[in-house]
């Protein structure tokens, strides 16, 4: 017998069916708080290396405490950053895949449809037009991908040849994700090259002034590499002027990019849908399907106007990856990964078993349940709305209280979980609904909370 093939197999899975059908029931329904780490489970996650295992029983039960002791994303109440909640097909689906173990990076047979045939249903989904694309594992890696082949467009053969004496520049928004800058800084453009651009209505980009600071680096010889669009900020869920960027960057000859990691499932919605105007103009767009397409981490979406972009700037002929002129180009001609489980089945098996529909309706739900929060936050005598929210994310404070300290408080109490913020400066709540679980109840629950938790607030001295 193999030694690591597990004695039991059936007992194994029996034990986690009961362990994932425990956690989905507990998910269903928010808990009091947040159940804190044993004496004996930090004891037994101390010690050193085992010579000798357990039965997978036993390791199982061991796994399944430390995750209950963990912050668990997927529970409803769970509002905190932009979370994932772990939709059920999606869990069974990285099982599945895990035990079938295929590399998406060369020649993978079936598995290569399923990430074509998903890239091409998100791009369907959210209105992006004609593409091809690839599967990554998050939004920054995403981000990444596109603007390295930005880059390659901009300054042909800069992958080979370097940067050298020359100085390029990528534009934002002031509120668009860190992983903008940390595209530049890993591509040798620099964070001081990255021009962060005021926001106007609705704290969306302003194009005008994305228009003149592109004009301004040209003239200074600077080379744009490109417009980074944020379809949803992280901090208040803005939508940047997609169409409008879209005329300055197709007047000017520069690549335009859409962060839409956590927003652009939105762009399905009836509700919110005319936000996103002109994103099929766009040369690459980055969704994360762990956001609000609600799978499990980790799978996002890159979206390529030009597959051939991508080639142009990853190929490479290697003696350990021979190429057949009659194949499809492989991923890692594509990607800046080799080993590439298949993440897209997750999503693949979501939109096959619920249909399209039924996620859009729930990212309806979210759009609700953030139009509730903040119709109850201004109803109340002791709170208010920081912003007014765009798509789902919601920030607010108490008027009289400590809120980054109410904050903590807040996580700590763990009835809600909510992420602190900064809106101009001032220190707010922030809560963010992705979580197919949330309801209403939910969301009013909120609101309680934080009033309790200020009014027991001791008097500022």
């Amino acid at each position: 017998m193999t030694l690591l093939r597990l004695e039991d197999r059936e007992a194994a899975l029996a034990t986690l069916e009961r362990l994932l059908l425990e956690s989905w029931r507990g998910f269903d329904r928010a808990r009091d708080g947040q159940p804190p780490i044993s004496a004996e489970l930090r004891e037994r996650l101390a010690r050193p290396l085992p010579e000798r295992g357990v039965d997978a029983v036993e390791g199982l039960e061991l796994a399944s405490r430390v995750l209950d002791a963990s912050i668990e994303q997927p529970r409803p109440r769970y509002l905190a950053y932009v979370g994932s909640s772990g939709l059920e097909i999606g869990v069974l689906g990285d099982a599945l895949m895990a035990a079938h173990d295929v590399n998406v990076a060369v020649s993978a047979g079936g598995a290569d449809l399923v990430e074509h045939q998903v890239v091409r249903w998100i791009s369907e989904f959210v209105g992006f037009g004609s593409c091809g694309g690839v599967t990554t594992s998050g939004g920054t890696l995403a981000n990444l991908t596109a603007l390295t082949a930005a880059r390659e467009r901009a300054v042909p053969g800069v992958r080979r040849s370097g940067i050298g004496g020359r100085r390029l520049a990528l534009y934002c928004s002031a509120e668009a994700h860190y992983s903008v800058v940390r595209a530049a800084e890993v591509l040798g453009i620099g964070s001081e090259h990255v021009r962060a651009i005021p926001v106007g209505e609705r704290r969306a980009m302003d194009p005008d002034a994305c228009a003149a600071a592109i004009d301004a680096d040209r003239a200074a010889g600077i080379v744009p590499v490109a417009v980074v669009a944020t379809a949803g900020t992280t901090l208040t869920g803005a939508v940047d002027r997609i169409d409008a960027l879209a005329d300055v960057c197709a007047a000017r000859g520069v690549w335009l990019h859409v962060d839409g990691a956590y927003g652009l499932p939105a762009a399905a919605t009836e509700t919110a849908g005319a936000l996103f105007a002109g994103l099929d103009r766009a040369d690459s767009a980055t969704v994360d399907a762990h956001k609000w397409l609600f799978v499990p981490k980790a799978c996002s979406v890159l979206l390529m106007r030009d597959p051939q972009a991508l080639h142009a700037t990853f190929s490479h002929q290697e003696a350990y990856i021979p190429h057949l002129e009659a194949e499809e180009p492989h991923a890692v001609d594509q990607t800046l990964e080799y080993s590439r489980p298949l993440r897209a089945l997750k999503l693949w098996l979501a939109f096959t078993v619920h249909g399209a529909a039924a996620i859009r309706a729930a990212i309806e739900g979210n759009l609700r349940h953030a139009r509730l929060l903040a119709q109850l936050v201004g109803d109340h005598p002791d709170l208010e709305l920081a912003t007014e929210p765009t798509l789902s994310a919601v920030c607010f404070r108490h008027r009289t209280a400590d809120n980054a300290r109410l904050v903590a408080d807040v996580q700590e109490d763990a009835r809600v979980y909510l992420a602190g913020a900064h809106v101009d400066g001032v220190a707010c709540l922030r809560a963010c609904f992705v979580n197919f679980r949330t309801t209403d109840d939910d969301v009013a629950a909120t609101v309680d909370v934080v009033a309790e938790l200020a009014g027991a607030q001791p008097p500022a001295s």
